[in-house]
């Protein structure tokens, strides 16, 4: 999809920055593949990962909600990390009915090495930015994560 028909519509700096979103976008996608590959993962399963290790022990319902995923998507993935090591499923020591999917200790072990370089030079990057820019760009980043998890959402609905 082209964005050349939008050029109208954008200031010359507007085009740039939506241009450079799409490439972040690109990129990151094929940096997680990547990723993923050496983790014996695909790159769903890698993302669900960061997201339980972000958000701690979680039902499948909530990680499905955290990741925009349906829940029988969720359930697959969470099979999957099991069964590679990374995840357990555990029962809930407030509610016996519940069951919790937590990140394995250790799994971490595997995965934060390849993040290293990665993290340094984007601290590095952020510490090139004044505080009031960094409020800017994280609005914008913050603003840009809700659009896309309510257009995951949109989507769903028009499949359903």
């Amino acid at each position: 999809m082209s964005s050349n028909h939008f050029a109208a519509d954008l200031s010359p700096a507007q085009l740039e920055l939506l241009q450079e979103v799409r490439l972040n976008g690109a990129r990151a996608v094929m940096l997680h593949q990547k990723i993923s590959e050496k983790l014996g993962l695909n790159a769903t399963d890698h993302k669900c990962l960061d997201f339980l290790h972000n958000a701690g022990p979680v039902t499948a319902g909530r990680l499905a909600e955290l990741t925009g995923l349906t829940t029988g998507a969720v359930t697959n993935v969470i099979d999957r990390l099991e069964q590679a090591g990374y995840v357990v499923r555990d029962k809930d020591p407030n509610d016996r009915r519940r069951v919790l999917v937590k990140p394995l200790e250790g799994a971490t072990e595997q995965i934060s090495p390849l993040f290293n370089s990665i993290l340094q030079k984007t601290l590095h990057l952020l510490s090139q930015y004044s505080e009031q820019e960094i409020r800017v760009i994280l609005d914008f980043m913050k603003r840009c994560n809700d659009m896309t998890l309510a257009e995951m959402s949109k989507m769903d609905q028009q499949h359903d």
